[in-house]
């Protein structure tokens, strides 16, 4: 047997090659097709992903308690102060099967295991770290073009810059519904880029920025600062009594004409887009007396814009005239502004308390860099000491008088 194995001739013994055509292709593709589909499913459990990679987005989810009957504060004409229309009308009734919510808000809640809708709504509150980010400026409604650039107008539908370039309000899950609350505005952004950028790094959204129309750039800085999803105003500088440096060119002044202070005012206006009102800079005199500063008010009213006084003049005539005008009119309580040897810290807690005591409070600050970074801290501890950091337009009354007063807390 081994002989005949030794003395066979090499290779003449070998079976017939295996043809392609006799490979079971069939079976092989079935295989693969099988093994596919199980790799599939595991790494789909593995990852727990039913939605096969499709974008998801992970919010907590609470079961709100009953709140307190109470007044809202109102904001500007038209201006809804929730953060939705659709949330306000979903409070005002009784809530019915989640599921009638979740169709009627246009949600898709993505439940694991596919589970049904609750029989009660729930509400779904997605932190504010995610950011907001408020749309461009101008509106092509808003816009009016002259011979300084574009200015602001009310729409040919109503629509007012006070309302449209608004922050909306967010409001916190953690704090009741009449908790007090705080507006600050930052003033003189726009005329240092590096004051101003140090200002978006350091100070949350909902605090109002005031830009003044100085600067190589101010339309920028100010969608940038819109971009990071600050409220703005315009700061315009007006005359201040004798000793009072100006700030800078085309400041309004008492002696001059109407014509000219307007033509003024529109000038610092056209600098820049995308701002709910405009507030004064300096101008203890002008704002004092009624020929040169009613006028002014009369124009910023029929533009849809709202009033902010930086509250520094005991003589100021705008509260009295904004009435008779249409202005929506806002006044600061306090000036975050220390004397020289004093610190910022007993400004802050007197605003704090005037929140508290009458139900909202507006504080009016520069925008160095060492008070930037105090107002910073001062925001980061408010909702644990109970209180509400809103933009200014969150505080704008209805009537146009002043902020809206709410119960005592």
């Amino acid at each position: 047997m081994l002989g005949d194995d030794l003395n066979k001739p090499l290779g003449l013994d070998r079976e017939e090659p295996l043809r392609a055509w006799d490979v079971p292709w069939g079976a092989v593709a079935l295989g693969g097709i099988g093994a596919l589909a199980v790799g599939l499913f595991v790494f789909s459990r593995i990852i727990d992903d039913g939605q096969g990679g499709e974008p998801i987005a992970v919010a907590s989810i609470e079961r709100p308690l009953a709140p307190a009957s109470s007044p809202q504060p109102a904001g500007p004409p038209g201006l809804d102060a929730s953060p939705t229309a659709s949330t306000t009308a979903a409070a005002n009734r009784p809530a019915g099967p989640g599921q009638d919510v979740e169709i009627e808000n246009g949600v898709r809640v993505v439940r694991n295991g596919g589970g049904r809708p609750p029989g009660s709504a729930l509400i779904i509150q997605v932190p504010e770290a995610l950011g907001l980010e408020l749309p461009p400026a101008p509106d092509r409604r808003l816009i009016e073009k002259s011979p300084h650039g574009l200015l602001p107008k009310i729409g040919a539908d109503g629509a007012r810059p006070a309302q449209v370039y608004a922050r909306p309000l967010i409001e916190s899950g953690k704090l009741s519904p009449d908790a007090p609350r705080i507006a600050l505005v930052v003033g003189g952004m726009g005329i240092s880029q590096t004051a101003t950028d140090h200002a978006l790094d350091m100070l949350p959204g909902p605090v109002t920025l005031a830009f003044a129309p100085y600067g190589s750039d101010p339309a920028g800085l100010a969608g940038k600062a819109r971009s990071r999803g600050h409220e703005l105003v315009l700061q315009v500088a007006m005359e201040p009594f004798e000793g009072g440096q100006a700030p800078g060119p085309r400041m309004l002044m008492t002696e001059a004409s109407v014509e000219q202070n307007l033509d003024n005012l529109h000038w610092a206006m056209a600098r820049l887009s995308g701002y709910v009102g405009v507030m004064n800079f300096l101008g203890a005199k002008f704002t004092g007396q009624e020929s040169a500063v009613t006028p002014v008010l009369r124009d910023i009213a029929a533009r849809g814009l709202l009033w902010l006084d930086d509250g520094t003049s005991a003589r100021s005539l705008v509260r009295d005239a904004a009435g008779g005008l249409g202005l929506t009119a806002l006044q600061a309580q306090v000036s975050l502004d220390p004397a020289k040897g004093e610190g910022l810290d007993p400004l802050l807690a007197k605003l704090e308390a005037l929140a508290r005591e009458k139900g909202s409070a507006i504080g009016v600050a520069n925008g160095l860099p060492a008070t930037v970074d105090r107002l910073a801290d001062f925001t980061r501890g408010l909702e644990k000491r109970g209180i509400a950091l809103v933009p200014l337009s969150a505080l704008a009354a209805e009537t146009g008088r002043t902020a809206a007063s709410r119960p005592k807390q």
